[in-house]
């Protein structure tokens, strides 16, 4: 899914107490035992108690306190985001999945795309390994697509041009990928030197779990998956234009690249009402909903609006459903806007579910901390993008629980992407949420 979450301090710590076995032992025999049967005790964590503390007094505090004991179940309402463990944990990573899992999401997402010898892979871009990996610091960073060039920066300091790099999926082979080691999503714009361009992680993530988490294949997501006992949501990712190798040149069209995520998923014999492929390219959606219609029963249409005016119209919205796709997937501010100082169903929303579509959305807790007053800052990873059309409403973090409720409650939504599945996991526990 789109898009690149929590402070660093005492609740941050607390929320992963209960993922630490999985992050410490990744690699041990005793969590590979763990990973062979579905998980039934599920763990959320301490994040969703801080989040009902932040609530403003009313119904849905007093709701979400009454299920502190739990119990709390695995829920398709709850879809782990390039894993689910994302707030704090490297993103497609086994340890993010196997987090995700523990948190209770009924289905976990891996982004699809390829190596330069056909393989596929879990990552969110053709072209993110130079933030996502170590591969800088690595005898692999002289194939990238675009060598690492270091930043210039002015007598005080400031930068003039930052630093920059391309490496891509593309660059590798599948041996040669799978010796990297996956680290939080980031970089330093004013790196002089590749290992400090590995740095720069927001104060609200935290590089305590960064210790170099196990990179997948589509493959072995699929396995790992069907293991902790979870369903499925492949995203096919499109092309890096600025990549040296292109889908073409790897699969000779992109609907043998859309046919061959559909192929793995076969070859594993998972039924089709267990996956929920995913793109943002229409095409890829009505490749599967012709040539795959099992498949294509669930596929979802990823819908990458950066503001209000490029949302699609009830007229659009209703020729999607025309065509045979049954589910859209916009961003969450899509769903929702402000009515007397309250979130409500946006216009979008309305006009999707007259078209007779079903919604999924993302992401929750993927933007900076709303905290007591809404950060003035800009940008993908900040509240003004994935709560822009309800910063008059917010008022606390407290406020990411009030956006769930009305995403389930008024808008009805099929599932919702979060970096942290134990928040949603607990809301839908306490909900009665399948």
């Amino acid at each position: 899914m789109p898009r690149s979450i929590f402070h660093t301090g005492q609740v941050a710590l607390l929320a992963l107490t209960s993922l630490a076995p999985a992050l410490c032992h990744a690699d041990g025999p005793r969590e590979r035992e763990r990973e062979r049967a579905p998980r039934t005790n599920i763990q959320v964590g301490e994040r969703p108690y801080y989040l009902v503390s932040k609530l403003q007094p009313g119904p849905l505090k007093n709701k979400l306190e009454s299920c502190a004991e739990g119990p709390f179940v695995r829920t398709e309402f709850s879809i782990g985001h390039r894993g689910g463990g994302t707030l704090q944990i490297p993103e497609h990573t086994r340890e993010s999945h196997v987090a995700g899992a523990r948190m209770g999401a009924g289905i976990l997402e891996c982004d699809v795309t390829f190596t330069k010898d056909g393989q596929l892979v879990c990552r969110h871009d053709q072209c993110d390994l130079h933030t996502t990996t170590n591969i800088l610091v690595t005898p692999l960073a002289e194939k990238c697509s675009k060598p690492f060039t270091a930043a210039e920066l002015d007598a005080a300091g400031k930068i003039v041009t930052p630093a920059a790099a391309l490496c891509c999926t593309s660059d590798l082979s599948l041996d040669e990928l799978k010796t990297l080691k996956g680290k939080m999503d980031t970089s330093n714009p004013a790196a002089t030197m590749p290992a400090a361009f590995l740095g720069g992680t927001a104060p609200w993530r935290t590089d305590l779990y960064d210790t170099g988490a196990t990179l997948l294949t589509h493959k072995e997501s699929i396995a790992l998956i069907r293991k902790l006992g979870s369903k499925f949501t492949p995203e096919l990712k499109g092309a890096n234009k600025d990549a040296k190798l292109q889908i073409d040149q790897v699969f000779g069209s992109n609907s043998a690249y859309a046919q061959a995520l559909i192929d793995e998923y076969k070859a594993a014999r998972v039924p089709p009402k267990d996956v929920w492929p995913q793109s943002f390219h229409q095409a890829d959606v009505l490749y599967w909903v012709e040539n795959e219609p099992e498949y294509g029963k669930q596929a979802v249409y990823l819908d990458d609006a950066e503001l209000p005016a490029d949302l699609p119209t009830a007229e659009d919205l209703a020729g999607y459903a025309e065509q045979g796709i049954r589910i859209v997937a916009p961003p969450t501010w899509a769903l929702l806007t402000v009515d007397n100082g309250q979130i409500v169903p946006s216009q979008y929303a309305r006009d999707a579910k007259a078209a007779g579509l079903g919604i999924i959305t993302w992401t929750l807790e993927r933007s900076g901390r709303i905290v007591e007053e809404v950060l003035p800052t800009k940008g993908a990873d900040s509240p003004s993008f994935y709560y822009q059309s309800t910063l008059d409403a917010l008022t606390s973090d407290g406020d990411v629980l009030v956006t769930l409720d009305v995403l389930a409650k008024q808008v009805g939504v099929l599932g919702v992407f979060s970096d942290w599945s134990g928040t949603v996991s607990y809301y839908a526990s306490c909900m009665g949420l399948k």
